[in-house]
């Protein structure tokens, strides 16, 4: 229509940037906070023996609810563990139990309020429809920015996706009591607190844990979405089989969820009218169990607080001794814990998230001078914006520069001759895709990006598509993964088919998935493969339903990487520095 177009989205990073340059040091407390908290959870709930709580939160079942979802109960969580996911099933309960009790904090006092005044209501009432609706890896966007990669911002999205229904049920709760009850509180002249308190909550109490039963459901949903952002647990599990496509142990992992989750759903339908509240007083039995939980609570709480918190100048103090990884099962996360265990870096931990994740972390840091070291590979658009260095490597633990190789499926050569022969002539250089980089980056759409580039570069397309006849509208679909080199390549060679009269179909997936969808067929080409190291296993697995045109770029590498402010140029002074 010739209208101008907002720029929202530079309003809203414009933001997000004031409020991370004026409020990072509460970020640092609530985040400090935040997972020294979910680490005392961690260590109350692991314990001891892992029997001791299945035990425990199997008693707990048959007690709220009928002797067969307790027997359910002790044959799930057994076989949890026999699976070896025990640890990382404590790990989401401790994520899930962190989020509900931040949600029911937040949600009932909310609902509370809006249930005595309408004007907060109608406020509040829009408010949370954007909070359901809104997409939820919207809400790891900024809490990346804020909090940093791993737990946090994955408790935090949780909260913002679970707390409206605890508000609303809560609100309707209240507002459902009878109003002759209400009339009867007031004639007796009850004030608002008594009338609250002693009338409206407890009857409004079963809708209210409806709303908390909800907020549980969808914490427990947001398992697998967090950690993409490096929360660990079981859906760090299921989202390491996803990119690997290790169908069994992503079938182990999502079951071990399912289990967990008609276990709290069953437990918290019925805490308020325990099945067997009748010869067993709630009283006693919850009291207990709280109890239990409380000592073990201060008790680690003390342990924690008393620690030794000694700093010092040394590289893996400045940095918790953390290494800023990318998505669990990568090729270059292999290498990065070949590389720890070459140099005896026992004390330190690699966190998994995702490339988005990892980039987000390093611009928070960059921009605030502080230490880091992450996983970084070239070309890369970061060493374009940053002033960033590799950490030497003596020992050679990252192996030898890398090349970006092009994969078809078999039978594409006699299927679509004129897209094989352009997809085998493509070859550029990593200045050619970092300048496609730089301006995605930037703002630039990738489709136009890669538009750009191919008309300023009209002779090196020239060697792409010599002796190759204009297409007639015949498909060719190419899947990549979302890493920004990945994204330049694709739509750089997608636009030239596409230029060349072919209809191109762009698909992005994990990585696991892109060599599977070209390997069976369901996808014609990939121009991603890393080799030989990051991607070896999938081509293992693969490499006799693939097709290798050989390397459309030289030149790549991995290793270690750090801002050029810090005093460090080898992996080897990580234990010495």
């Amino acid at each position: 229509m010739g209208m101008h177009k907002l720029t929202l989205a530079d309003w809203i990073d414009s933001i997000v940037d004031f409020i991370i340059k004026h409020f990072n040091p509460l970020f640092s407390t609530i985040t400090n906070i935040t997972e020294t908290l979910l680490d005392i959870f961690v260590k109350v709930l692991g314990m001891g023996p892992s029997i001791v709580l299945i035990l425990l939160i199997s008693l707990l079942a048959f007690y709220t609810s009928r002797w067969t979802v307790g027997l359910f109960t002790l044959l799930g969580l057994l076989l949890i563990d026999n699976l070896g996911l025990w640890d990382a099933t404590i790990e989401s309960l401790a994520l899930i139990l962190s989020s509900v009790i931040i949600t029911m904090l937040i949600g009932i006092p909310l609902g509370i309020w809006a249930s005595q005044n309408d004007r907060v209501k109608q406020v509040i009432t829009p408010i949370l429809d954007f909070m359901q609706t809104m997409p939820a890896f919207v809400y790891l966007i900024p809490a990346i920015l804020f909090f940093g990669i791993g737990v946090v911002p994955g408790i935090l999205a949780s909260v913002i996706f679970a707390v409206p229904p605890t508000i609303r049920l809560t609100n309707l709760g209240i507002r459902e009591v009878p109003n002759d009850l209400i009339e009867a509180t007031n004639a007796f002249g009850s004030t608002t607190w008594q009338k609250l308190l002693k009338v409206q909550l407890p009857l409004a109490a079963p809708t209210i844990l409806a709303g908390v039963n909800q907020s549980i459901m969808l914490s427990l949903s947001m398992v697998v979405i967090a950690s993409l952002v490096g929360a660990p647990g079981l859906g760090a599990e299921v989202y390491r089989a996803v990119t690997q496509i290790k169908v069994g142990e992503g079938f182990e992992a999502g079951l071990s969820i399912v289990i967990i989750a008609i276990i709290l759903d069953r437990i918290s339908q019925n805490l308020r009218k325990p099945v067997y509240g009748n010869k067993f007083a709630k009283k006693y039995v919850y009291g207990f169990v709280t109890l239990i939980f409380l000592i073990s609570f201060l008790t680690t709480a003390f342990t924690v607080g008393t620690a030794d918190k000694t700093s010092s100048n040394k590289v893996g103090d400045q940095v918790h001794y953390e290494i800023t990884g990318i998505d669990p099962g990568a090729g270059l996360m292999k290498a990065t814990e070949k590389a720890m265990s070459d140099y005896g870096l026992k004390d330190w931990t690699l966190k998994e998230g995702s490339s988005a994740a990892m980039t987000a972390e390093l611009k928070k840091a960059y921009d605030q001078k502080e230490p880091i070291i992450v996983t970084g590979w070239t070309p890369h658009w970061m060493f374009t914006k940053y002033k960033l260095k590799y950490l030497e490597d003596p020992k050679g633990s990252f192996g030898k520069d890398e090349s970006i190789h092009t994969m078809v499926k078999q039978g594409l050569k006699e299927d679509n001759p004129g897209a094989f022969k352009i997809l085998d002539q493509f070859y550029w250089k990593p200045s050619d895709m970092e300048k496609v980089m730089s301006d995605v980056q930037e703002g630039t759409k990738p489709e136009e990006a890669a538009k750009k580039w191919v008309e300023n570069n009209d002779d090196i397309v020239a060697k792409w598509t010599k002796d190759v006849p204009k297409g007639n509208g015949e498909k060719i679909s190419l899947v990549y993964v979302a890493w920004e080199s990945e994204i330049a390549s694709t739509n750089v060679i997608g636009t030239v088919l596409k230029q060349q009269g072919y209809d191109v179909t762009l698909k992005q997936v994990e990585a696991g998935p892109m060599f599977a969808g070209v390997a069976d067929g369901s996808a014609d080409a990939l121009v991603a493969a890393w080799l030989p190291t990051t991607h070896s296993d999938y081509i293992k697995e693969y490499k006799n339903k693939l097709v290798d045109l050989g390397p459309n770029l030289d030149g790549t590498k991995l290793g270690l990487t750090v801002p050029e402010y810090m005093d460090i140029d080898s992996i080897e002074d990580l234990k010495t520095k």
